[in-house]
């Protein structure tokens, strides 16, 4: 197999360039980095780290969002044995303490002074007591340049400890940040991850040059897929603020990115939008394009008639939405939940291929993957199985696997460990799904998100949930009713849409709390739930809903880091109004 250090020896091998890695810097211009630079630098961190008196198996922390740095710590660690902690920047100071403590990490590298500031609050509420490097320059605390600078004059040979490092060896546990209970430390071994970049190549073809890296690195999807790029020889520029992220994509013109269905979403209403804003026949063309475009089928599937229509639809309307991505793309891939199918069809046909993949922390990630290879592709699907791996389908639908990728197990967690696998050995993914007849994997629930009306009728959330997304009116929406007569829904509206709805309509109201309360804004959510609920069967069908002023967010606890709904808080947080909203249907 291998050790993920391998494939920096790879490229420096193989696609040495003037530009491997770029970042912003300080003042918001690119900062680029070339193969040696990059290289070299990695090889002086492992030695300051050595004269540190760190030793294999040892941890280190990195807190930080996405830039050159964050792989630069992680190469120097692994090539010497270290095991690195990714700790997401939004953590709090208990969570942090407890990951800290629990791993054993001593040495952390924080990326700037709002999260060394938070790590001083957990240092001072919790006893923890890492020494800290800083990635920006800050007063007090040693900088990441000057710490490499102490190792100019060591010329140590990282040869016997690059060859000590063997493909079992822990390269990174990965604290799961769960939607309920302590976080779990994911042992992942090089190999694990390893095996996972293999699997999954085949989605990079020569041609593709440049990639732009956005999602959180501590999440074991973007880093995988960022050891992918560097095991194929790309181009990385890394994106650390998510508020610049388009400018960026259209700054760097990326080949490639990977990306979460709710930025995809967000693009997509804001281009609908625009479509609305539009008048006479441009506004018919351009709804007419997004009409076919719905009804995209896989590619072998679509016939010649169809065909030339789309021809027509993406020179007048569906270029535009690849010149808003930078005009190179060639994939797009997508993770961490669920894609809306309509969605899928849409960015396809726009000649933006979305590839829909799934897996967990404890899988590396990736299980299965949509491809744009010939028969790769079959939408409501998360693509085959990797070749590597075996998936099964357990009595009660749970997904099972077993392969190279999976995990060994929760660190300091045997109970845990023992739950997560059955008796021949296959690692339980707590998924609902079906394989197929053509060999694809379908996601229909999470198993432990799946509740029972006081009928003892079973609901799957996730799919109501997902169609009523397709609401442009409808940011966020969790549905629930567990031993409840029919199932509910708490409704965060996309407030944007929203506004510009209720101006038209000729309502002016100062705020948010005064908008989700007027009558015609109501009854516009139930005539939406009415008209995207026709397909469910009548216990499925949200009766009744709450709507709420403030959207979810990972500050106010409500969402995991990779944005999926924590929903026993949410409940927790609006168990007065739903008790309400069931008593008022009770008197009715």
């Amino acid at each position: 197999m291998g050790r993920i250090f391998d494939f920096i020896t790879l490229y420096k091998e193989n696609y040495a360039k003037d530009i491997m890695v770029a970042g912003r810097d300080g003042n918001g211009q690119w900062k680029t980095y070339s193969t040696k630079e990059y290289t070299d630098a990695i090889d002086s961190l492992s030695r300051a780290l050595l004269k540190l008196g760190l030793k294999k198996g040892d941890r280190v922390g990195i807190m930080s969002g996405n830039r050159p740095e964050w792989n630069l710590v992680d190469f120097a660690c692994n090539q010497i044995g270290l095991a690195t902690v990714p700790l997401y920047p939004t953590l709090s100071a208990q969570d942090l303490s407890f990951i800290v403590n629990d791993s054993d990490v001593n040495v952390l590298f924080v990326s700037n002074r709002e999260l060394t500031d938070r790590i001083e609050q957990a240092i001072n509420e919790h006893g923890i007591h890492p020494q800290l490097y800083t990635f920006d320059a800050i007063e007090n605390y040693t900088h990441l340049r000057a710490f490499i600078e102490t190792t100019k004059d060591d010329i140590t040979d990282l040869t016997p400890f690059r060859d000590a490092v063997t493909e079992d060896d822990l390269l990174t546990l990965i604290y799961t940040s769960g939607t309920t209970g302590r976080p779990k430390g994911v042992y992942l071994s090089h190999k694990n991850v390893y095996s996972n970049v293999l699997a999954c190549n085949h989605l990079i073809r020569a041609d593709f040059k440049t990639a732009l890296s956005f999602l959180p690195l501590c999440h074991i999807f973007e880093r995988m897929v960022v050891y992918m790029y560097y095991s194929k020889g790309i181009q990385i520029y890394f994106s650390e603020n998510l508020d610049n992220v388009v400018a960026d994509i259209n700054d760097v013109k990326p080949d490639l990115f990977t990306t979460v269905p709710r930025v995809l979403e967000k693009v997509y209403d804001k281009i609908i939008e625009k479509g609305k804003a539009l008048t006479g026949v441009k506004k018919k063309i351009f709804f007419w394009a997004v009409n076919l475009g719905l009804k995209f089928q896989e590619p072998e599937h679509n016939g010649a008639l169809y065909n030339l229509k789309l021809a027509i639809a993406r020179k007048l309307i569906f270029s535009k939405w690849q010149e808003a991505l930078g005009g190179n793309i060639k994939i797009i891939v997508s993770g961490g939940a669920a894609l809306q199918e309509r969605l899928a069809r849409v960015f396809w046909a726009a000649g933006l291929k979305v590839l829909e993949g799934y897996g967990l922390t404890e899988t590396s990630p990736v299980i299965a993957v949509n491809s744009y290879l010939q028969n790769g592709l079959k939408f409501g699907t998360v693509g085959k199985p990797l070749k590597n791996l075996e998936v099964k389908i357990a009595e009660d639908g749970e997904i099972l696997v077993k392969g190279p990728s999976i995990t060994i197990g929760y660190y300091k967690n045997e109970d845990a460990t023992k739950e997560a696998f059955d008796d021949q050995g296959f690692f339980k993914t707590g998924d609902i799904g079906e394989i197929t007849a053509d060999g694809f994997l379908k996601i229909t629930d999470r198993k432990k998100e799946m509740f029972k009306t006081a009928g003892g009728k079973y609901i799957a959330p996730q799919s109501i949930e997902n169609k009523l997304m397709e609401s442009t009116l409808i940011g966020q929406v969790m549905v629930f009713g567990e031993n409840r007569k029919f199932p509910g829904a708490l409704i965060v509206p996309a407030f944007d849409v929203l506004s510009k709805w209720a101006s038209q309509k000729g309502i002016n109201l100062s705020s948010n709390e005064e908008l989700i309360k007027n009558s015609e804004v109501i009854q516009k959510y139930q005539d939406e739930i009415n008209r995207l609920s026709t397909n469910f069967g009548h216990w499925e069908i949200v009766k009744k809903f709450i709507i709420l002023p403030k959207e979810w967010t990972i500050n106010d606890g409500q969402l995991t880091p990779k944005l999926s709904l924590k929903r026993k808080i949410i409940l927790k947080e609006n168990e007065t109004a739903i008790d309400k909203l069931y008593q008022e249907q009770n008197q009715e």
